[in-house]
């Protein structure tokens, strides 16, 4: 069976890490909050898109076919503002997961405030759902091996920060991974002890990495040409994962006119066409099972689930 692993990372249109030079974090509680609308926009288009493959006997259940399931990665200044939303992904049967507290770099952060940011969002989220939360993904995908060792301690069992993209200046590198420079065929791996790794999937052509995993190369790459680098991903590593955000659904979001070319392009280009896009998507590789990180990990690499027993307050 071919898995592709949805993952949404819920955060507002402004707190991503492009506008941070034009929007302070000061200024959140005054803009104009837009994530709980384009996430309900998600659920319900990932309600509405059942699994049916070609020619695949009809479900037992007509009036209730399999819909795809995703992993939300929240950031806790959201989660604390709209509870209901958590609850509301909870209770659609998606994953909760952490995207940390302020969407602050991992990689900028002392290991302690780092430490304390994980085990706050963690329990924030927790607190939400009554539900254990066992993922992470850093912000812009600043991962490390020091910062891998931290998540760990922070009581989480995988994380979903590692991009094998390196002209992304951004992105973090592992060099746990085969060769050394993040170029890997496994779609699964454990770099610490403890710890598993659910790497964003990326396109390898000619000895180079080509990003494939979502976000602004999903809405930039042409629908035929971005499915052809799919089914190559899922032949060679019988899983996909994929990310986007809320806001990537929101075309009439408020325009940021003080950043730069390069990144208004970056954010703001065919906002207009990735919910059409996303559905195409679903509806191509509907015999693929769309699974959520922990199910995935679960599977394939069966080990113990378990809470983690520390408190905000219990840091190493």
């Amino acid at each position: 069976m071919r898995h592709i692993l949805l993952t949404i990372d819920v955060e507002d249109w402004f707190q991503v890490e492009n506008f941070k030079s034009c929007i302070s974090y000061d200024s959140w509680p005054s803009r104009e909050l837009r994530v709980e609308r384009s996430t309900h926009r998600l659920l319900d288009l990932l309600d509405s898109s059942p699994l049916t493959p070609p020619n695949a006997k009809p479900h037992p259940n007509p009036a209730s076919p399999p819909t795809p399931r995703a992993t939300f990665f929240v950031l806790a200044w959201v989660a604390e503002r709209i509870p209901g939303l958590v609850r509301e992904i909870h209770a659609r049967g998606h994953e909760v997961a952490s995207h940390g507290c302020r969407h602050e770099l991992c990689s900028g952060q002392p290991r302690e405030a780092l430490l304390q940011d994980l085990i706050q969002s963690r329990h924030i989220l927790e607190d939400i759902t009554g539900q254990v939360v066992y993922g992470f993904r850093a912000p812009s995908f600043s991962i490390s091996e020091p910062i891998l060792e931290c998540i760990r301690d922070a009581g989480y069992q995988y994380d979903s920060s590692y991009n094998s993209f390196s002209l992304h200046g951004r992105y973090g590198r592992l060099f746990l991974f085969p060769n050394g420079n993040g170029a890997h065929d496994e779609a699964l791996m454990q770099p610490v002890e403890n710890l598993v790794e659910i790497p964003i999937s990326n396109v390898r052509l000619g000895g180079r990495v080509l990003p494939w995993g979502g976000g602004a190369y999903f809405r930039l790459i042409p629908e035929r040409v971005f499915r052809s680098g799919v089914r190559r991903i899922l032949n060679r590593q019988k899983a996909y994962i994929m990310y986007l955000h809320p806001w990537e659904l929101d075309p009439e979001q408020p325009r940021v006119r003080k950043a730069s070319v390069t990144r208004k392009f970056r954010h703001y280009a065919n906002l207009h066409k990735t919910k059409t896009r996303l559905k195409n998507l679903i509806t191509a590789f509907s015999d693929c099972a769309f699974v959520i990180c922990k199910d995935y990990m679960h599977q394939t690499r069966p080990t113990p689930l378990v809470s983690p027993p520390r408190s905000p307050q219990q840091t190493p």
